[in-house]
């Protein structure tokens, strides 16, 4: 596992974090500037040595894929991969963003618009903006020979990701997949989101307030960016080589609501969870813990209560870490997996920040709301976006 978050730079910092109950919620100097955004708070990520990446590989990266880059890094060297395997042509690389660099996007039309001139632009600045430059730069950095896949589907892009990976996987089509999910915070990605009213905006005096998932006060959800990168194998292969086992993915699945291109549905995510539990041949009580999406959304939050009060009732711990992260978008799916990998080997369910009161619309369900000591041997993880797109991911411990 690798992961670059808000909450810190590799992984042991970013667990420390959130068992610690901190917040990565700041007011984002400068953004007053912009007219009409109501939202002044992000979750920013540290970029820490970014030097030490090959000024060949690191000329096409943008913000994002520095991140994923890095967090690749990581997830490699704790994985024991040697260059010849990630070069066999039988590792794959699946890594999912909502779109290319934001800050490469806007900087590109700062400096053309004006003049409409296109001389003005480098040869690299192409690479940073294009919507799999993620996957493509990790690839290339790491000198990845397999598949290359870059799914873009905002809030469940990273999630999506480490499902390609185990289809992959179970396939044949691939040995080893690094994937996972990248993202950079900046205001035109937040302004998205608040033109829709759907980001915190009462908060912005208090940051570290917001957002608030499930909470009788919420107002919405809080961007934010990193990356996190895991890496699967297949079972035999890893066994052989003695690899260090955390947890066997044994169930996904990912489908569309068709109704509403920005409101949830219940009765899809409904469908998405049910589908991943019956291919993971796990019946709704045998799971241990539930990771939700919940981004701190009026909506999205009461919709997702539903769903899980119809398929697992109100017996199974429940808890969100973007009360400490922010949503971290395309990456959200792939850190809050690692997220939960470290619960499950630390024994402690670590509890939603900000949940202070329960809404109404959120509650029958069991909300963590401080650090619980409970064993986890199966746990599932929700990611459900913008176009009525969920994903559902059921993990078992090895």
């Amino acid at each position: 596992m690798g992961a670059v978050t808000p909450l810190g730079s590799d992984v042991r910092a970013f667990l420390e974090g959130l068992l610690a109950g901190r917040s990565a919620v700041r007011f984002m100097e400068g953004w007053d500037r912009y007219r009409g955004l109501r939202s002044l708070v992000g979750a920013p990520a540290e970029l820490r040595e970014a030097t030490a990446i090959p000024r060949k590989d690191r000329r096409s990266m943008g913000r994002m894929s520095l991140f994923a880059a890095q967090a690749a890094k990581q997830a490699v060297l704790d994985a024991g991969l040697s260059e010849n395997e990630l070069g066999s042509g039988r590792t794959g690389c699946v890594i999912g963003s909502t779109m290319g660099s934001a800050c490469s996007i806007n900087e590109t039309f700062e400096t053309m618009l004006p003049e409409r001139d296109l001389s003005n632009l480098t040869a690299m600045q192409f690479f940073k903006c294009v919507s799999h430059s993620a996957a493509m730069n990790v690839a290339q950095y790491l000198n990845i020979a397999g598949v290359v896949m870059a799914p873009s589907a905002a809030c469940a892009s990273g999630l999506q990701a480490i499902g390609t990976g185990y289809d992959l996987i179970r396939l044949g089509r691939q040995e080893i997949v690094v994937c996972g999910g990248a993202e950079e915070l900046h205001p035109t990605v937040t302004g998205s989101f608040d033109i829709l009213f759907a980001t915190s905006a009462r908060y912005n005096d208090v940051p570290e307030r917001t957002p608030r998932p499930f909470d009788r006060d919420r107002d919405g959800l809080v961007c934010g960016e990193g990356s996190g990168i895991v890496v699967l194998e297949e079972y035999e292969r890893a066994r052989r080589r003695n690899a260090r086992m955390r947890v066997e993915v044994v169930g996904y699945h990912t489908c569309a609501s068709g109704s509403h291109v920005s409101q949830s549905n219940h009765a899809s995510m409904i469908a998405c969870m049910r589908e991943a539990l019956g291919q993971a041949g796990v019946a709704p009580g045998e799971i241990d813990y539930i990771n939700a999406h919940a981004t701190g959304t009026e909506h999205g939050d009461a919709e997702e209560t539903i769903a899980i009060r119809e398929v697992f009732g109100g017996a199974v711990p429940v808890s969100s870490m973007k009360g400490a992260l922010g949503h971290t978008l395309g990456a959200s799916g792939c850190i809050e997996i690692i997220g939960s990998v470290g619960m499950m080997e630390k024994g402690v369910l670590f509890p939603t920040r900000n949940l202070e009161n329960v809404a109404p619309n959120c509650a029958g369900i069991l909300h963590v709301r401080e650090p619980l000591e409970r064993q986890i041997r199966l746990f599932l993880k929700n990611s459900f976006a913008f176009g009525g797109i969920n994903a559902a991911l059921v993990c078992r411990a090895v």
